[in-house]
């Protein structure tokens, strides 16, 4: 695609939501059973219980959210999202603190969505149990493969899934709140078993209750994630784009926070029981289950239980749940390469971040994510329950850091602001933002506290890890950019060489060699001569013979090597001009022959490479390779200017 294609690519309202939401959509498979699962330590009678007042805390922030971020679209739709907020307002620092904790978080978006899709899948395809992190890694690739083709295309893609998910999950609430009140709502398969507590949670006291209380709220959080997903991808949507991206906000905010209660509320009712050691919590007539006992998912459960009669409705729950949380990883594969892209441009990463691909899409950080997902999959064995543990806490980082950048950027306005609507608009969202930082903070707290332990602290290491490595990035190219300023008045890097000297290496007398030399004495250096390296004698002195039989009009100098070396004797003897006479210029000139193939590369030109490799950083030289094409070549120019990378980006084909 052409670059003056790239507004075609831009996203309608109806393919941002699945594009930008999906991954806050898709929390509804997982956060409930988060939720239970930390609750079910105590034992399934506080699961039942409690767990819709926690999910009720876990929508209030969500709400808090979400209208802090509408904030942020409208004020920031550049599309740098919290980094640009936390730059502009609260210093590099901290936009680099926000960075990192979202570059982080969306690898973890990935592995967690595509390795919960793939639980939520085996529930109807028994076949995947086992294999979880094979089918995931792939599932990554088929993700990687659809967002190299470009946003739109990608968008169009997932629609169709993802508002099959939202049409079955509400459906089977409104199924579920039916039957509820028509009184014939059957029980979760697990509803006849005890849930037993663990070890160590029989008997808690008020702290160790709240403490547990926090950490399934905290948990429950997870429905937070992909939120800021829509603030990083502004310049995604069609125009007027703060006002489309601010109500694609709104519309998926409402739709997560229904989908989230109503299956909690569901999972009540239907009393799911839900167990991290499901073969010994689990009892049946107060014996464990056993290791034989397959524990489905929270939405498994529940959906067998609301369509106890009809098995169709089972299988397409189950069939939408694992694709929606499989794309609920094209959120991270749309906002990590943009987000690189910002970092690049700005010099905190290789600047290959920047570039955009033949399909306009930042191909090179949708490579690296999808290898930083495919590694954690691998290693933690897509297992979602110990992934989950190092989730969340960068973004409530990035949350808590943004929404102060808020409040500081709104206090700047205010002090030069003199319309009072306009000041009393201001006002309002800075009470939002306020209350929104407050809040996100708070949450970060609970989340470090309760999960730090539990892998949180590998997620803040891994931060704390790429903000130095950013920093270190950003050092080397101010560095890099220092040396190559040119400064006014500065004549000695205009200034012109006092002498060339030219030197061709010669190694035998053929047609390489002798093209070399026309070459050099093509450029009329100051001056020119040939230089061998005396490694076998009786070669050298026949080579020399030769040479002046030829009448070759160029002096050849003969290099001594006692030690049979090549590489070395020439870069002393260059270094040794460049003594002699600091203002010269040595040029280097290396025949070299070219061939056309692969394994015919590893045959020959192995003492040119070592040569110009070595050559290059001596300062004041130049290499020059002079290239001599064999016949094995013939016909490589023309397959050279075939389909190659870069091709289609610039309309050759």
């Amino acid at each position: 695609m052409r670059s003056d294609r790239l507004g075609e690519t831009l996203l309608p309202k109806k393919l941002a939501l699945p594009v930008f939401a999906s991954d806050a959509l898709s929390s509804v498979a997982y956060a409930p059973d988060e939720i239970l699962l930390t609750l079910g330590l105590a034992g399934g009678t506080l699961a039942l219980t409690q767990s819709w007042k926690i999910a009720l805390v876990v929508v209030a922030v969500m709400a808090v959210v979400i209208t802090s971020y509408r904030q942020n679209v409208h004020a920031y739709p550049s599309g740098g999202g919290d980094y640009e907020v936390a730059s502009v307002n609260l210093g590099p620092r901290a936009g680099l603190s926000v960075a990192s904790a979202l570059l982080v978080d969306y690898v973890l978006t990935v592995a967690v969505s595509v390795s919960s899709g793939v639980q939520n899948a085996a529930s109807a395809f028994t076949f995947i149990r086992g294999h979880e992190a094979l089918a995931a890694v792939t599932i990554i690739a088929v993700l990687t493969g659809m967002n190299l083709r470009g946003v739109r295309e990608s968008g169009t893609a997932f629609a169709i899934p993802t508002y099959l998910f939202m049409t079955a999950v509400l459906g089977m609430a409104g199924v579920g709140f039916y039957r509820k009140l028509a009184g014939d709502l059957p029980l979760a398969e697990s509803a006849p078993l005890q849930l037993r507590p663990e070890d160590g949670f029989t008997h808690l006291g008020s702290i160790a209750m709240a403490f547990l209380f926090l950490r399934a709220f905290s948990s429950g959080c997870a429905a937070l994630t992909g939120v800021e997903a829509i603030s990083n991808g502004v310049p995604a949507f069609q125009k007027p784009k703060s006002r489309n991206a601010a109500t694609t906000l709104l519309l998926m905010g409402t739709i997560s926070v229904t989908m989230l209660m109503s299956m909690v509320a569901l999972a009540g009712w239907t009393q799911v029981k839900y167990a991290d050691d499901e073969a010994n919590q689990l009892l049946r007539d107060g014996v464990p289950v056993g290791e034989g006992y397959v524990q489905d998912t929270v939405m498994g459960q529940v959906s067998k239980a609301v369509f106890s009669d009809f098995h169709l409705g089972v299988v397409l729950v189950s069939v939408v749940t694992g694709l929606i949380l499989v794309l609920a990883a094209n959120t991270a594969f749309n906002g990590f390469p943009v987000l690189g892209s910002i970092l690049a441009r700005d010099g905190f990463l290789p600047r290959q971040l920047h570039t955009r691909g033949d399909r306009l899409a930042f191909s090179n950080g949708i490579l690296i994510l999808a290898g930083g997902a495919a590694f954690l999959v691998v290693i933690f064995d897509a297992d979602v329950t110990r992934l989950i543990q190092l989730y969340i806490v960068g973004v409530f980082v990035s949350f808590t850091l943004s929404q102060t950048g808020m409040v500081r950027h709104w206090n700047r306005h205010l002090r030069v602001e003199k319309d009072p609507a306009v000041r009393s608009r201001m006002l309002r969202s800075r009470v939002i933002n306020a209350v929104g930082a407050t809040m996100s903070g708070l949450v970060l707290v609970v989340v470090l506290a309760t999960k730090f332990v539990h892998g949180a602290g590998y997620a803040i290491a891994a931060m704390a890890l790429l903000f130095f490595l950013m920093l270190a990035i950003r050092r080397h190219y101010d560095h890099v950019s220092d040396e190559l300023t040119v400064i006014e008045g500065d004549t000695k890097a205009q200034m012109l060489p006092s002498r060339v000297h030219a030197i061709v290496l010669v190694a035998k007398i053929h047609k390489p060699t002798l093209r070399a030399l026309a070459y050099a004495r093509a450029t009329r250096p100051s001056v020119l001569e040939a230089v061998t390296v005396a490694v076998d004698p009786d070669e050298t002195k026949a080579l020399q013979q030769e040479w002046d039989r030829r009448d070759i009009p160029v002096p050849l100098k003969a290099l001594d090597s006692p030690y049979r070396e090549i590489t070395r004797p020439v870069v002393d003897y260059v270094k040794s001009i460049r003594t002699d006479n600091p203002r010269d210029l040595v040029v280097v000139y290396i025949p070299q022959y070219v061939v056309g193939h692969w394994w015919e590369q590893v045959l020959h030109n192995q003492s040119a490479l070592r040569l110009r490799t070595r050559l290059i950083f001596t300062p004041g030289v130049m290499v020059s390779t002079v290239p001599w094409q064999l016949a094995s070549s013939q016909g490589m120019e023309e397959r050279m200017d075939g389909p190659v990378a870069g091709d289609v980006r610039r309309g050759d084909l």
